[in-house]
């Protein structure tokens, strides 16, 4: 029933919105990242780092989950998949299903019944934040979340005893290496609540002892997806530990609660500005007015059984109204799918145990009240749209009345029905009336009319162009889309570009070409791309061996009238003048010689064998020199010269260099590359598997001593009995 209604719910999403799944990231970097990974995958490369990539290369960092099965399943098919909307869809289709039982688990882990589970698993992928935003964008957080919220269904059944710790192990593992901060923090904060609300529950240690363990032992087999980031981060644009505030998305606790009206227009500074046009804090239309038809002091019963949830959703809550940024933990809004799943929990679990539908006038008047409240908050937010808000009520009041009846009936399977049937056509209205997001690319779907349409560029291209000078009417094959590559594009036809979407960035290399998250460049760029590096005597195009520079013609209108720079000329494609100039080396390529080596200076250095991560080059210097190599200076590499280990260099703070010996004849220089702390992470995850190795074994011994201890505690009261009876 829950996968059915999931399923039922993104058709009336499709209906509403043909491209909702297909917009803002999930478009410029994960379904282009997809096809990059499943090529390299297919063609026997694990692709931690694709250098020519640049700054958006090192997939150690990016949010690749590159140790998590499933997602290298969605890489390996990605290459095979020609409509990108529809893949991803269709895979974004599974993780929501995925999450949805999630919750469902959770609710059934507390006690309720199936028929409120599903209603719980259902509202979920349909509320507000995880519709607009994680389901629609932003993949990692959807699928970190799909995999916590299994992870917090079996951490509860582990702590009561109904299962052992590996569930929770897997669950976790799979949540920790998405390589995305939130899940991560969100999955340890989960951890700890249930362990917290166990011990208040149960009155004893030792269960949320051993959960925290199982939980530390996915810590330590996760560490591979995990610390590189740790490790690199100072030299990226999230190197910051400082905890500060501002308003942009954080979320006031009024607007946090206003939950249950379809129709909510939140007030928070956002994209949009003051008054948000999505439901962002939306979560389900029955949420709130349901307080009222809860037996309240039958309920107080279960207050401990039910504090880790309790505790999660108070914890969450103070999050989503700031600071603003922790580190890297920017925009508290995100966590408002936490806040949803909590509530939802709660509520469908209380509805399940201790729903009361007797004296309801009495109830009835509660849940009007609590719908004028919300009709308040919400005029408060958009006075001008009163109406609208009015609407709302008036539609979830007439469909409360019915479920309350059918409950109040008896009919507790056909009221949960009318809940889940009635959150079709909300979402369908919702997305239906949701403005164009101004973060969608509008990316072309198909990729075989993208390759058809765009150039055939050899070599390494740079990108010199600001994704904002592109004009809405030219978001098309037709259009600019035939001939520059926004984002990570350039990957969806498999040429290899410099530029890239990256969320992580190289803070120096950044600052060198004035590169933004998108792949946009600043108008300097191309005196910077141009400028010759001091101590080298070199340019940066050079220094990089790039062998084509593309420029924006809205960007750079005029730059096709003058000379071009030295060692280039201008190249004419017919057809695509009209967006781009277009810049090549007269000599052919430059990224084809010498492997890697962009520059030396009193070295020899002849490039032997070379590829992504390590590179051999045979070099003779007599008097001592160095060589610069067009590799991003990413923290893990380690040169060597003749297996003996030297220093690593910077030039231009990006550059890879190494300074060679007086005296060197014919020596072995190696340069490679692995993650930060791979020989650490190697070994803490064999700690985490030998860990639930041994948790599993002794979870196996409890059950085995309960066993007998049950039998033995049976046998002797049959002998009671016996004994009693003669």
């Amino acid at each position: 029933m829950t996968a059915i209604g999931v399923i039922a719910g993104y058709l009336a999403v499709l209906l509403a919105n043909a491209r909702h799944y297909y917009t803002d990231d999930t478009e410029a970097q994960y379904a282009p990242m997809w096809v990059e990974l499943g090529t390299r995958l297919r063609e026997g490369r694990f692709p931690a780092l694709v250098p020519t990539e640049w700054m958006s290369g090192n997939y150690s960092l990016e949010e690749a989950g590159l140790y998590n099965p499933p997602q290298l399943l969605i890489y390996l098919l990605a290459p095979s998949m020609d409509n990108l909307a529809v893949y991803a869809t269709a895979v974004k289709l599974v993780f929501s299903i995925i999450a949805a039982l999630g919750v469902f688990r959770i609710c059934r882990a507390y006690g309720a019944r199936s028929q409120w589970a599903a209603v719980a698993g259902v509202a979920f992928p349909l509320s507000g934040w995880f519709l607009f935003f994680d389901q629609a964008s932003w993949m990692t957080s959807h699928t970190g979340t799909a995999w916590l919220v299994h992870a917090w269904a079996s951490a509860v059944h582990y702590a009561r005893g109904r299962s052992g710790p590996i569930p929770v192990f897997v669950f976790l593992y799979l949540a920790l290496t998405i390589q995305y901060a939130f899940p991560a923090v969100e999955s340890g904060l989960m951890i700890a609540m249930v362990a917290i609300g166990e011990i208040i529950y149960q009155r004893r240690w030792a269960p949320s002892a051993r959960l925290a363990l199982a939980a530390g032992c996915a810590v330590l087999a996760a560490a591979a997806a995990n610390l590189p980031g740790i490790l690199s981060s100072q030299a990226t644009w999230r190197g910051s530990a400082h905890i500060h505030n501002d308003p942009f998305l954080t979320v006031p606790w009024s607007e946090s609660l206003n939950a249950s009206l379809p129709s909510t227009t939140p007030a928070f500074t956002a994209w949009w500005g003051h008054v948000q046009p999505l439901p962002m804090v939306y979560i389900a239309w029955f949420l709130i007015p349901a307080l009222a038809f809860i037996d309240w002091k039958a309920a107080a019963q279960a207050a401990r059984e039910l504090s880790g949830v309790a505790l999660f959703a108070t914890a969450v809550l103070m999050w989503t109204a700031g600071p603003g940024a922790i580190g890297p933990l920017r925009w508290p809004a995100r966590v408002l799918p936490m806040l949803a799943i909590a509530l939802l929990v709660l509520v469908c679990v209380l509805l399940s145990r201790y729903g009361s539908f007797a004296s309801w006038q009495r109830r009835g008047t509660a849940a009007a009240v609590l719908l004028g409240l919300l009709f308040a908050r919400s005029v408060s937010a958009a006075p001008a749209l009163v109406v609208r808000h009015l609407l709302a009520v008036v539609v979830v009041a007439a469909i409360g009345a019915v479920v309350v009846w059918l409950a109040y009936t008896r009919r507790t399977a056909l009221a949960c029905g009318l809940s889940i049937a009635a959150m079709f056509p909300i979402a369908y209205a919702q997305v239906r009336g949701a403005p164009p997001t101004p973060m969608s690319y509008e990316f072309p779907e198909r990729r075989s009319a993208m390759a058809a349409a765009f150039p055939d560029f050899d070599g390494v291209t740079l990108q010199l162009a600001d994704r904002v000078l592109v004009h809405p009417d030219d978001r098309s094959l037709s259009g600019a889309y035939g001939s520059l590559a926004i984002g990570s594009y350039a990957k969806n036809v498999g040429l290899d570009y410099v530029t890239g979407y990256t969320p992580i960035g190289h803070a120096a290399f950044s600052a060198l070409l004035c590169l933004a998250w998108d792949g946009s460049t600043c108008p300097d760029a191309y005196r910077r791309a141009f400028a010759t590096e001091p101590s080298t005597g070199r340019t940066i195009v050079d220094l990089m061996k790039v062998d084509r520079v593309v420029l924006q013609r809205a960007q750079y209108p005029d730059e096709r009238d003058r000379p071009a720079p030295p060692g280039w000329k201008w190249v004419d494609y017919p057809g695509h003048e009209r967006f781009i100039w277009v810049l090549e080396r007269e000599n052919g390529l430059l990224s084809t010689r010498n492997g890697v080596v962009a520059d030396a200076r009193g070295v020899f250095a002849s490039s032997a064998t070379s590829d992504d991560l390590t590179n051999h080059i045979r070099v003779t210097s007599v008097a001592g020199g160095r060589v610069v190599f067009a590799r991003l200076a990413w923290p893990g590499y380690r040169i060597t010269l003749n297996g003996s280990e030297i220093p690593t260099r910077e030039v231009a703070g990006s550059f890879l260099a190494a300074d060679i010996p007086a005296g060197t004849i014919a020596a072995d220089l190696t340069v490679s590359w692995r993650p930060p702390g791979w020989e650490i992470s190697t070994a803490t995850t064999a700690g985490g598997l030998a860990g639930i190795g041994l948790l599993q074994l002794t979870h196996q011994r409890l059950r085995r001593r309960d066993a007998i201890t049950t039998t033995d505690r049976s046998a002797a009261e049959d002998r009671q009995l016996v004994t009693a009876s003669v």
